[in-house]
């Protein structure tokens, strides 16, 4: 079974309290965009090459009374398993790692992760160390356990088996300075700080 991208991301955007959100390239930042159009609280790493989740324990370590979601591709997830170890090591306890298991490079327009249909992400997840692993392939499951899974304290990741994209979707219409601006700004409207100049 599978989620349908757009309905999983619906619930998860309603569900979302005053968490800050990392995506990654691809899919994620482009369902985020479209489903929640969000302009401060986001970073949309579309350059993420397998870093959305370094970059953001990067920023969860600075802020350790904020909640972090980062989502990184499965396609990114094959490219940089050593994410794991690092946030393993780190063992953050306000991130909280989601990959977007849609079996495919959504990014190239869906071409078929190699042997994608074969890879147990939570179980490389749990071989790597990390702490709290959870998979949900159907909208009742993450209904059900979303609280257990994505208030958990310590290293968490959170795999989301979805549906391939049924159509290409509007990447966010920022470009990278503009992004880190805001983004930057937002940070110190909320926490009190000069970031930037």
């Amino acid at each position: 079974m599978a989620i349908d991208m757009q309905d999983c991301f619906s619930f998860l955007a309603k569900r979302r309290k005053t968490e800050l959100v990392v995506t990654s390239a691809g899919s994620s930042s482009e369902v985020w965009w479209e489903t929640t159009g969000d302009l401060d609280d986001t970073f949309y790493l579309e350059a993420s090459m397998s870093l959305s989740t370094m970059f953001a324990a990067g920023i969860a370590k600075s802020y350790p009374d904020t909640r972090f979601w980062a989502f990184v591709g499965d396609g990114a997830f094959v490219m940089n398993t050593g994410m794991l170890f690092v946030e393993r090591a780190m063992g953050l306890p306000n991130m909280v790692s989601i990959v977007v298991a849609n079996r495919c490079y959504a990014a190239t327009d869906g071409v078929d992760l190699p042997i994608g249909d074969q890879i147990d992400f939570a179980g490389i997840a749990r071989a790597s160390g990390i702490s709290n692993v959870y998979t949900f392939d159907s909208l009742a499951a993450l209904e059900a356990g979303f609280d257990e899974a994505f208030y958990r304290n310590g290293p968490t990741t959170v795999v989301l088996e979805l549906e391939k994209p049924k159509r290409h979707y509007v990447s966010p219409p920022f470009d990278g300075p503009e992004l880190k601006y805001r983004f930057g700004r937002a940070l110190e409207k909320r926490f009190g700080l000069s970031l930037l100049p």
